[in-house]
Parts: structure tokens; C-alpha cells; sequence
């Protein structure tokens, strides 16, 4: 493809390398930040059928035709198995965590990914936007450059994540009488 839009594109070859370090790093948080486990199994997860997702042509070509849909099913199922089972310690986790700036960027990358680029990427909707002069590449390449903004700011969600699980695990444990005892003692203090 001349114009860039293929799966050879350096914009393909950078989602993948994105969804790579996403998942690494997630599996980082996930074998050292216990507490943080089942966030990061979620998100780790996600990666990897993403990543999935973005290899299909790969998939498709060199090896099976629809061997890609077989993977994602066998990495989703597992992911959708634990969390619905640890649904007690992923609301602990984000808890612990929440508000946090990597968690906001992450769930800003799914909107972008789940939804917008959805949105975007209707072929309806540019035929109709630009008529008789619509051409699929425009199309194509506004859709994958949408996505790599989403795959970045779940890579910076995903490494500021990391930075403050690590944070939490690694923190001294304090009772919750303390914590409650500390907070009443900075509330009466005052706003000055």
C-alpha cells in the first residue's frame, strides 16, 4: 500500500510495540503489586487481545484464515472468568487506587478504543460526509491514527499505574483505626 494505511504501516508496527509494553508492564504489576492483581490482570488482558486484535492480518495470512477470533476468545475467556470471580478484590483494588491519574487515562484510552474509533471508522458515515469524493484510505488512516492515540494514553495510563501500584505495594501497612484517627486530626485542624 503506497499510502501507508497497511498493516506494514509504521503506525501499525507502533500500536503493536504499545500493546507489547502494556502488557509487560501490567504483568510487572501483576506478579509484584498482589494487591493490585486483579486490575492489572484486567488491563493485562486487554493488552493481549488488542494486541491480538492488531496481528489478525499476520494471523490471517501466515498461519489459519480467522485463527485471530480462536485466540481472542481463548485470552478473553480466562480474563472475563477471574474477574467476574474476583469482583470482591478488583472493587478493593480500585478502592486503594482510585482517584488515580493512570486509571483515568486508561479508561480514557477504552472509551477511545471501544467507542470512538467504532464511531469514526463507519464507512456509511464518510460516504455521506464526503460524497463522491470519498476514498477508503482517508478513511483507514484517520481511524488507525484515532486508535494509536488510544493504544497512548492506555500506554501512559498503564506506566503511571505501575509507578503507584508499585507505591502501594511497597508501602507500610497502617490499621484502619490509624488511618481514621489521622484523617479526623487533619479535618479539625481547618481549611487555614
Amino acid at each position: 500500500d503506497v499510502f501507508g494505511t497497511s498493516e506494514y504501516s509504521p503506525v501499525e508496527i507502533i500500536q503493536v510495540i504499545i500493546l507489547s509494553v502494556c502488557g509487560v508492564i501490567m504483568g510487572w504489576v501483576a506478579k509484584y503489586c498482589p494487591s493490585q492483581r486483579p486490575i492489572a490482570f484486567l488491563f493485562g488482558g486487554m493488552a493481549l487481545v488488542f494486541l491480538i486484535r492488531e496481528l489478525d492480518y499476520f494471523l490471517d495470512r501466515f498461519l489459519i484464515d480467522n485463527l485471530w477470533q480462536v485466540l481472542v476468545v481463548m485470552a478473553a475467556a480466562p480474563v472475563m472468568v477471574y474477574t467476574y470471580r474476583q469482583r470482591r478484590r478488583l472493587l478493593i483494588a480500585l478502592a486503594r487506587i482510585w482517584p488515580s491519574p493512570g486509571l483515568t487515562f486508561l479508561f480514557c484510552g477504552a472509551v477511545i478504543l471501544f467507542a470512538f474509533v467504532r464511531l469514526v471508522g463507519h464507512e456509511p458515515l464518510w460516504m455521506s460526509i464526503l460524497g463522491d469524493a470519498y476514498q477508503r484510505v482517508v478513511k483507514l488512516a484517520v481511524e488507525e491514527f484515532i486508535e494509536l492515540i488510544g493504544y497512548f494514553l492506555w500506554m501512559v495510563g498503564t506506566i503511571d499505574y505501575a509507578f503507584q501500584a508499585r507505591a502501594i505495594a511497597f508501602r507500610d501497612p497502617q490499621s484502619a483505626a490509624r488511618k481514621r484517627r489521622e484523617k479526623r486530626r487533619h479535618d479539625s485542624e481547618g481549611r487555614f
